[in-house]
């Protein structure tokens, strides 16, 4: 896995701390910031396909088949 240096401001390193330590979902630091990326393509995918669906006024996929790509495009 590639590994990155990141530079964060002291609010959102205090706030990715304290997610680690009082939540407990997450082992480390690196874990929620991949988690956070996971959910921001996630919500980016679902924006570009009702974008594409309000802009050609139809869509012929169901909302369970959009979930279903959207679920399998993030496991890539």
């Amino acid at each position: 896995m590639p590994r990155q240096s990141v530079t964060l401001t002291e609010s959102n390193n205090s706030w990715l701390n304290s997610h680690v330590e009082n939540i407990g979902d997450y082992a480390n630091k690196s874990e929620l910031i991949n988690d956070l990326i996971r959910r921001a393509r996630r919500a980016e995918f679902i924006n570009q396909k009702l974008s594409k669906a309000e802009k050609s006024n139809f869509i012929s996929q169901s909302p369970d088949e959009i979930l279903a790509e959207f679920k399998a495009d993030i496991i890539k």
